[in-house]
């Protein structure tokens, strides 16, 4: 694709300061190059690189055009409604901007190419072009994909979730999406890359700019297993207003957000208000209540209608395929003590520890007859729950109950 030194072409023809230098233009040749490709890329590639992702003063005039009739007002700067774009429309220069991107090895990826993301597509303005780096394709990678986000200065307790859970979901087939940023993100993308799946950075800078610096080996295995994207030209440096914009393509890109840490006014908050606003589940990792890095996902929780996870399995659940990923069911181990009847079990909290005991004082301390007692003592010593002393019955010493530790510990058992 080439273009003049001066702005980007209002396709078909090349531009000087942006009008047309080829005269008039037919009918039938001007719906040919808007199906073009190249054209639709070249319009594209100017609008992403004149006007600021999520700007409130032009993007909502923009909202809802098709491209060629966006640019059109932007370059002509239509009732003096896009002068913030004055200054990067005079320096704009396409061909060096393609070139830049080619020599990054980053590809330019457009509504229509293979490489989309659909979830995108959902949002109120969405990118007008993506930069891509990597090895996997964005859609592909998207298509079984959660993001994971939360607070930069998370808590060794965050971070070991984080982790945790991307490693799990990477080993289940889930592509990890986070921001590249310090804390839970990092944690998040380490933990995808050591289970050897697949995880996404989308950043607020340009493809070129690792950020933070001290991820920059991270960025790199990143992108040699996985994708790294933007929506920002070459160049463009991170600002805190692109950080917000940027989370709300993490939050369009997957099905769902899975928030860990995150304080009340926490960057990752957003991430989670633009998956509600688009409808994408939505989920948090409970944590101490004292701690102020889970005071966001407690929210989340209470008002924000987000569920509850705890465990990888109950992520995969909520994320993934129904019926596919349906987690195991949570029992508690069954116990010994679990398989008596009624009267059986009160026959073994009436026993004694220590002294042994008879089969009258039993019947009155249980409140059971003779038999019940006879038959009950002659089960719950045939289980070894208790023992026959010299002075009578007691509870015996194998009693899971008068053993150190927890009578019971969680485990997994299939539904039933």
């Amino acid at each position: 694709m080439k273009t003049t030194p001066s702005s980007a072409p209002a396709p078909p023809s090349d531009t000087s300061r942006g009008h047309p230098t080829d005269g008039a233009r037919s009918p039938v040749r001007e719906e040919e190059l808007r199906e073009s490709r190249d054209a639709r890329l070249a319009v594209r590639l100017a609008l992403a690189a004149t006007v600021e992702p999520e700007d409130r003063t032009m993007t909502p005039r923009l909202r809802g055009l098709d491209p060629f009739t966006a640019w059109e007002l932007v370059r002509t700067d239509v009732g003096g409604k896009f002068t913030r774009a004055a200054a990067r429309l005079k320096a704009l220069r396409l061909g060096p901007l393609v070139e830049r991107t080619q020599q990054l090895g980053a590809r330019l990826v457009i509504p229509g190419d293979d490489e989309w993301p659909a979830g995108v597509d959902d949002l109120d303005s969405p990118p007008y072009c993506l930069w891509v780096a990597g090895n996997v394709s964005l859609a592909q990678a998207c298509e079984r994909s959660i993001s994971i986000v939360g607070a930069r200065a998370a808590t060794p307790y965050g971070t070991q979730v984080a982790g945790e859970f991307a490693h799990g979901l990477a080993e289940r087939g889930f592509t990890v999406v986070s921001g590249g940023a310090h804390g839970i993100d990092t944690a998040g993308h380490r933990g995808a890359l050591a289970a050897g799946g697949v995880t996404v950075a989308a950043m607020a800078c340009g493809i070129d700019i690792a950020y933070p610096v001290a991820n920059t080996r991270l960025l790199q295995q990143i992108e040699r297993s996985g994708v790294i994207v933007t929506e920002l030209p070459p160049g463009s440096a991170p600002q805190k207003q692109r950080f917000l914009s940027r989370n709300r393509l993490i939050a369009a890109m997957t099905p769902g957000t899975l928030v860990v840490e995150a304080g009340l006014r926490s960057g990752s908050r957003s991430t989670a208000t633009a998956a509600g606003r688009l409808g994408r589940l939505l989920a948090a990792v409970p944590g101490p209540v004292t701690s102020p890095a889970s005071a966001g996902p407690h929210q989340l929780i209470r008002d924000c209608g987000a569920t509850l996870v705890t465990d990888v399995d109950e992520c995969a659940e909520l994320f993934g395929a129904i019926g596919d990923d349906l987690g195991p069911v949570k029992r508690a181990a069954p116990t010994v003590t679990d398989r008596l009847d009624e009267p059986d079990k009160r026959l073994l909290d009436a026993m004694p520890v220590m002294r042994g005991t008879t089969v009258a004082k039993l019947a009155i301390s249980a409140g059971l007859t003779a038999r019940e007692v006879t038959r009950g003592l002659a089960a719950l010593h045939a289980a070894g729950l208790v023992e026959r002393i010299e002075s009578g019955w007691r509870r015996s010493a194998a009693d899971p109950a008068l053993s150190p530790g927890p009578a019971s510990t969680a485990c997994r058992c299939p539904p039933g």
